[in-house]
């Protein structure tokens, strides 16, 4: 999980949030926000880069 530690320590320094990272199986690597998809490995085909992730986040948290 070196990819989703990296970016979990990228939410937590750029928007003070705390992320929480699950395990799961067959290369599944979604980003969901109180339940609400914010990026799907598996719809896209690729890992996220970081400022994606952070821009839909910090995005959201504004809502």
């Amino acid at each position: 999980m070196p990819k989703a530690a990296g970016l979990a320590a990228a939410i937590k320094k750029k928007l003070g949030i705390e992320p929480k990272l699950i395990e799961g199986a067959g290369g599944i690597f979604d980003v969901k926000a109180d339940g609400r998809l914010v990026f799907s490995k598996h719809e896209v085909g690729r890992f996220p880069e970081d400022h994606e992730v952070l821009d839909k986040l910090a995005a959201f948290t504004k809502k």
